[in-house]
């Protein structure tokens, strides 16, 4: 990355746009979790609720799909309501961590990892 006129990039505005970035990085993973999102089965007969760091944290069964003689129908519901969950959140991420990631990687940047930055390498 050579500056217009064939100088030296500024190195000390590229630390510093690499550390607000990390700042930036660092505040989207705290919202992610302390964030929480839903999934549900069954048309809403169960319902889970993971956390944006993928932490199961809830689950709710409608009484009317508890049959003793059926809990297969039951674990299948749970397990369907916990993987749409769990996908939610994983769009939550993407949407939050989505833009730093992707000014880390690219758009212009350099490779930041080789300078020993933590978050970076």
């Amino acid at each position: 990355m050579v500056q217009p006129g064939g100088g030296m990039p500024d190195m000390q505005a590229i630390l510093q746009q690499a550390q607000q970035m990390q700042q930036q990085l660092v505040a989207a993973q705290e919202e992610l979790a302390r964030a929480e999102v839903t999934g549900t089965s069954g048309g809403g007969l169960v319902t889970a609720t993971v956390s944006g760091s993928l932490e199961l944290k809830n689950l709710t069964i409608d009484p009317k799909v508890v049959d003793p003689e059926d809990t297969e129908t039951l674990a299948d519901l749970v397990v369907a309501a916990v993987r749409d969950a769990t996908k939610n959140a994983q769009k939550l991420t993407e949407e939050k961590l989505g833009p730093v990631a992707g000014a880390l990687g690219g758009g212009g940047m350099p490779d930041l990892g080789g300078l020993g930055l933590p978050g970076l390498g």
